[in-house]
């Protein structure tokens, strides 16, 4: 089984990365830069971690990630598209310039299409074969201090259903799960209002997620728990989604 994990090589990419490589996968993990951790993982892995530096925003990377799948494996049976980045800084909607906007969604949201688009003939290759998609809570949460990240997650719910009615027929199906407040690099920033915010009561289980609490989402996916549904969301948020009175 081949699995490719795009932002692999850290936080919630390179923990599914690990759960994929526990189960016998071999993982293809792109990242711009190798991380120390995606070392490691090969050193721990030989001959099943493999690290294509590949940024998604361009069309040169990708394609040189799609001629490494299909050379060395010629087919894929998972596809985790994990790669994403946050505002360089969070400004108020009124104050977003275009290369804020550029600089995000063409990595969060044009990325993601296109890796999906280029993979997806290996994908259609196998008799059952699987997208997860993974995006956020913010998806349909409004933050207005970083909007076009509000923004590029709720445009991948927009991919999960259009490649899931795309692959059906080829027996590709497509997940999209939704972090919550995740305990990361990218939240270490805001950490403390986020831990003030979930003593609070803004989550009904009382924690930050782990990594790995994504990752287990995907590790059910790639094991066929979920092979009867496609388009469908799977939130992974401490009940943040529930709404209370």
């Amino acid at each position: 089984m081949v699995a490719v994990v795009t932002g692999g090589s850290r936080g919630i990419g390179k923990a599914i990365a690990e759960e994929l490589l526990k189960i016998g996968y071999s993982v293809i993990i792109t990242a711009r830069n190798k991380s120390g951790e995606a070392e490691a993982l090969e050193k721990e892995y030989d001959g099943k971690v493999f690290f294509v530096p590949c940024d998604i925003s361009k069309d040169e990377d990708r394609k040189n990630l799609f001629s490494f799948v299909d050379g060395t494996f010629g087919k894929l049976d998972l596809l985790v598209n994990n790669a994403g980045v946050a505002p360089r800084e969070r400004k108020d909607i009124l104050e977003i310039t275009p290369e804020d906007f550029d600089c995000l969604t063409d990595i969060n949201l044009k990325g993601t299409f296109f890796v999906t688009q280029g993979l997806a003939p290996l994908l259609m290759k196998n008799e059952k074969s699987r997208i997860v998609n993974i995006s956020s809570m913010s998806a349909y949460t409004a933050s207005v201090n970083r909007g076009e990240y509000c923004i590029s997650k709720a445009g991948i719910g927009m991919i999960t259903k259009l490649f899931a009615a795309r692959l059906a027929e080829y027996g590709v199906s497509v997940i999209e799960i939704r972090p919550g407040i995740i305990e990361t690099d990218m939240t270490s920033k805001v950490k403390e209002k986020y831990e003030k915010l979930i003593a609070e009561g803004i989550t009904p289980i009382n924690r930050m997620g782990r990594p790995e609490d994504v990752a287990k989402c995907v590790i059910s996916v790639a094991e066929g728990n979920f092979d009867f549904c496609t388009g469908t969301v799977i939130d992974c948020d401490g009940g943040f989604n529930v709404r209370r009175l």
